[in-house]
């Protein structure tokens, strides 16, 4: 949390992407990728360590034109901080705050709209999301297979020999 208890996002380490109806925010960290939806992405967007969780609950209300309750904040707030995108250490658990199905039974459709969703995927390695390497590239045990026919002959991807 950010000052006298106001959640804060994180940016460094972080590239952040914004598209119509999302955020994408890579953390160069952990080679994660995460996807905001549009409700998620507001609420990150008004963590700036000064505002309240009940501030950031109106200014949601406004944005998309309905009233937003302070527990649709904290469940994104918990995903964020989930997905280090907060800094500091999450809130203490507020025993009147409701679970995610708590939310979705009690607001029904009003809230599957504004239910907070946040996505996310590691990133391969490069090396890892190469299929094969082609013939006359270096290759190692730590290093995908050659592409076949081709095998690994003293660090090269090598053809075998036709006259064999």
């Amino acid at each position: 949390m950010g000052e006298a208890g106001y959640p804060q996002a994180r940016h460094e380490g972080l590239v952040i992407r914004e598209l119509p109806e999302e955020l994408l925010v890579y953390d160069s960290e952990t080679h994660e990728a995460h996807c905001l939806n549009e409700t998620a992405a507001l609420v990150w967007k008004q963590c700036n360590g000064r505002t309240s969780v009940s501030e950031i609950a109106a200014k949601l209300s406004a944005a998309v034109g309905t009233v937003i309750e302070d527990d649709v904040v904290w469940l994104a707030l918990e995903d964020l901080w989930k997905r280090d995108l907060l800094v500091g250490e999450p809130a203490p658990a507020d025993e009147g705050t409701m679970s995610r199905s708590q939310l979705l039974r009690r607001s029904a459709i009003a809230a599957a709209v504004a239910v907070p969703v946040v996505v996310s995927v590691v990133a391969p390695k490069a090396a890892h999301a190469a299929t094969c390497l082609p013939v006359g590239m270096q290759c190692s045990n730590q290093t995908p297979a050659c592409c076949p026919p081709a095998t690994c002959s003293s660090g090269v991807c090598q053809q075998p020999d036709s006259a064999a």
